[in-house]
């Protein structure tokens, strides 16, 4: 809305509409009123930005609303990958003007994406995108188009299935420092996600009860982990050298990134990621004669459908259980 005040013999016009917040200073006061008009109408077509003062204003780029998000929204999210996903498509459509940002532009970038990456990735790049057009309509009160819905989404490839072979989990260890190797172990004993492990606290571990707890985990809800007999000798272990920050893995996501993709390569392992490791602690977990109910509660899946994508039982396993 806009509203024009007399101020030192000339009329300041000052307009607040679409989440914008802008003013500016006329000899006459139908100067101002056209002004303010003019600016509404431009805002709402999506084609003002706000700059600064004494620079001409300019189209609203997707570059500004994903710049915004990731400024204002993106650090309130647990998990780093909305932070990471913005970054990637910044790099892509960062120039695209609001105006001009259709179906087809995004059929585009979605092709050329498709030759870096899998399926899987764009299609999850593609949710945070429409997450943040969405955010940008609802809270910003701005224009905004969302062509994510009309643009076929990638295929996503058959579900990973990638469990540690014979050997490698030796091959593994033996190339990772002292407190990568720990982290490891202790996904393998434990199911839990990476950065349930880099987060949690000596204050949220009980040795004596053999339980960790997880006060916020992904899907928001608090858990209470049981510790195996490996699990409690990697705490022991790490015990003795404790951080002054109180977590029990003072790790950076980024450096356990970099040091598990080079172990990997020194061990000739091809085509295995961290979070595999989770796949192959819950699957340990079934082999173990554990139930569904109490592999759930251990690694915090909240349907069978989900606990599904994480549990590939060897099939010459279940064949020694058939007799």
């Amino acid at each position: 809305m806009a509203t024009i005040r007399a101020r030192a013999n000339r009329w300041q016009a000052r307009v607040r509409h679409g989440g914008f917040a802008v003013e500016k200073t006329f000899t006459y006061k139908k100067d101002a009123e056209r002004w303010a008009r003019e600016t509404e109408s431009a805002i709402d077509r999506g084609e003002y930005a706000q700059k600064p003062k004494g620079q001409p204003a300019r189209a609203v780029t997707i570059g500004d609303l994903l710049t915004r998000y990731l400024a204002e929204v993106a650090d309130q999210h647990r998990s780093k990958t909305t932070a990471w996903n913005v970054q990637t498509l910044l790099r892509g459509l960062a120039a695209v003007p609001l105006a001009d940002f259709d179906a087809q532009t995004l059929a585009k970038w979605r092709d050329d994406r498709l030759k870096e990456v899998c399926g899987a990735s764009v299609v999850r790049e593609l949710r945070t995108l429409s997450a943040v057009l969405v955010h940008a309509r609802r809270e910003w009160c701005l224009p905004v188009p969302n062509p994510c819905a009309d643009i076929r989404q990638p295929a996503q490839g058959a579900k990973r299935e990638r469990r540690l072979q014979p050997g490698e989990e030796a091959r593994l260890l033996a190339e990772l420092a002292p407190q990568y190797r720990r982290v490891v172990l202790f996904a393998l004993g434990t199911a839990m996600r990476r950065g349930e492990m880099l987060a949690l606290r000596w204050e949220n571990v009980d040795l004596r009860k053999r339980v960790a707890l997880l006060p916020l985990t992904k899907n928001g809800e608090a858990r209470r982990v049981p510790l195996s007999t490996g699990a409690l000798a990697v705490l022991r272990e790490a015990g003795q050298l404790r951080s002054l920050d109180g977590r029990v893995f003072p790790i950076p996501a980024q450096s356990l990134h970099h040091a598990w993709g080079a172990a990997c390569q020194r061990a000739g392992i091809d085509d295995l990621h961290f979070h595999d490791l989770r796949h192959e602690a819950v699957s340990r977990l079934f082999e173990r004669g554990l139930s569904m109910m109490e592999v759930a509660s251990i690694s915090g899946h909240k349907s069978l459908g989900m606990l599904q994508r994480y549990t590939h039982l060897r099939a010459e396993d279940l064949a020694a259980k058939l007799g």
